[in-house]
């Protein structure tokens, strides 16, 4: 018996899925749980098991089409119906059709000849069963089989003796391989009639064995070498070549509808799906590489400039300002005791919403949108809900200030300075930004002034411009913690849509929090990361940009 596979409910919103590639073809066995093919939706890329075991007996499905939960995609039996059966007689058939190429008259002759051998003409069947063994036919009737290839040599021109116009098809086909071929295997059929009428009951047998030998070459043609020049040959490489050409390249039309309003080209991204198919989700975060880039590029084009610094071999003595951060280091370590917890945040919705808003960002404010304006919101938010992390230690007692003075580490020439935003919670994106900026350039040509470096409560530091991955910041008193943010970059991640897990490119980027452990603990510590961290991946700024 046949039964049919649905396309199954792939979660709660999902109503259809598109067929993006077949991995069994008709006449395959399968397993239960083996996979049977791959399916596309809007949220997931899948593979179809196969839920009991048998043989594929019909595809219903065509690649590229998308149909409905619970359509049929294919028809799966236990190998008595469908194309399988079909394919032994036909697998039987060329056998005899060999040597009947060699002595076609041989094995075909005495079906067709007077109704005096008329007994073993009906013998015929059984005498074509052993027929590959080439001596067995001409020691049955060596008499008749020699006059037989003259009978045929000169039929065949004539084509004037109905007896032998079957055999007259047989010595056609190596002949004429093209157009005779299917002319002959049309003729026989009334060729026949005349010959069942004179001998209804031998003919009837012979007419049997005849047909699934003249049907024979057109199921088994690559197997046989008379035909395989002909159809099949070149129908089964290509096949494989067009299934591969689909695969490689295969969008779905969601996909590409998506990718045609974004006004992204398909051929410059990297696909996350399966076989490296691009799904809706790499559409999404197709603006976050230049980003990527744009971040990483002083990291990688610094091995291609690398130059010899003329300090090298020298000795100098130590700046005051290397000086004073050196003895601060050095005392805050001594002092207070720290340690640092790391947590991984998806900041994919947060690279879409820069890129769609930095340029608009850019006309209005002068200023460029980075990613260090949502690090210092998501903190500045995060600091009123847990202000043990805003706290600072004044002998036995914790002081918890009434504003988050958010210092931002500055990397120049002369040193690491850190210049203090006011208020930081106070101000939105636009607000953050242009202190950033403002701060950072007067800090790098040294026109701050002596109070804009002092009464921070927690410090932010970003050493992912310079391209690393994470580090573990030094908390310098009397603050009691630092932020370090490292590089924004994209990477394969497992993401999870209505219980079914798949792997997508998303922008991530690691932010660990150093604390001074006499006042915070690891709790404190995890329950700040990860209010920054959900605030960040949730991705809602637009009512915090400020333009």
């Amino acid at each position: 018996m046949s039964e049919s596979v649905n396309l199954p409910a792939l979660g709660e919103s999902v109503t259809e899925g598109t067929v993006t590639r077949w991995l069994k073809n008709v006449g395959d066995h399968v397993e239960v749980d083996e996979p049977l093919l791959e399916v596309s939706t809007d949220k997931v890329d899948t593979e179809i098991p196969s839920p009991i075991a048998g043989v594929i007996e019909a595809i219903l499905v065509a690649e590229d089409a998308t149909v409905e939960v619970g359509t049929a995609l294919v028809t799966i039996g236990d190998g008595s119906g469908g194309g399988q059966p079909a394919d032994a007689p036909a697998a039987e058939a060329p056998a005899p059709e060999a040597p009947a190429a060699e002595a076609p008259a041989a094995a075909e002759a005495p079906a067709a000849e007077a109704p005096a051998p008329e007994a073993p003409a009906a013998e015929a069947p059984a005498a074509e069963a052993p027929a590959p063994e080439q001596p067995a036919a001409p020691a049955e009737q060596p008499t008749a089989e020699a006059p037989a290839p003259e009978q045929h040599a000169e039929a065949a021109p004539g084509a004037e003796v109905p007896s032998t116009d079957a055999p007259a098809p047989a010595e056609e086909a190596p002949t004429a391989p093209t157009p005779p071929a299917p002319a002959a295997a049309v003729d026989p059929a009334p060729a026949t009639a005349p010959a069942t009428e004179a001998a209804p009951q031998p003919d009837a047998p012979v007419a049997e064995a005849l047909a699934p030998a003249e049907e024979a070459p057109a199921v088994e043609a690559p197997a046989a070498g008379q035909a395989t020049p002909v159809s099949e040959a070149p129908a089964a490489p290509a096949a494989p070549a067009v299934a591969d050409s689909s695969n490689a390249g295969y969008v779905t039309p969601l996909v590409r509808k998506l990718a045609h309003e974004k006004g992204i080209d398909l051929s410059s991204l990297t696909g996350s799906g399966v076989g490296g198919r691009i799904r809706k989700q790499d559409v999404l975060t197709a603006g976050t590489p230049s980003d990527t880039e744009t971040v990483e590029a002083p990291a990688s084009a610094a091995p291609a400039a690398v130059e010899t610094s003329p300090l090298r071999g020298t000795s100098v003595p130590m700046s005051r300002l290397r000086k004073v951060i050196a003895e601060r280091a050095v005392i805050s370590m001594q002092t207070s005791a720290q340690l640092t917890s790391v947590v991984e945040v998806d900041v994919t919705l947060v690279a879409n919403f820069r890129t769609k808003v930095k340029d608009d960002f850019l006309a209005k404010t002068g200023q460029k949108l980075s990613f260090l304006p949502f690090f210092a919101l998501a903190a500045a938010e995060a600091l009123k809900a847990y202000p043990i992390v805003n706290a600072t230690i004044d002998g036995d007692t914790i002081v918890y200030p009434a504003q988050e003075n958010i210092s931002i580490a500055v990397d120049t020439e002369r040193g690491l300075l850190t210049p203090v935003i006011r208020d930081a919670s106070s101000l939105d994106l636009a607000g953050l930004a242009a202190q950033i900026a403002d701060l950072a350039a007067r800090t790098r040509d040294n026109k701050l002034k002596p109070d804009e470096l002092a009464g921070g409560t927690f410090t932010l530091t970003n050493t992912g411009s310079r391209g690393a991955l994470f580090d573990t910041p030094i908390v310098f008193l009397p603050q009691s913690a630092i932020l370090g943010t490292g590089i924004v970059t994209k990477k394969p991640v497992v993401i999870t849509n209505d219980g079914l897990d798949s792997i997508a490119i998303r922008s991530t980027v690691y932010l660990a929090l150093s604390y001074d452990h006499r006042i915070v603990d690891g709790a404190d510590a995890a329950r700040f990361l990860v209010a920054v961290k959900n605030r960040l991946e949730g991705g809602d700024f637009t009512g915090n940009l400020g333009i």
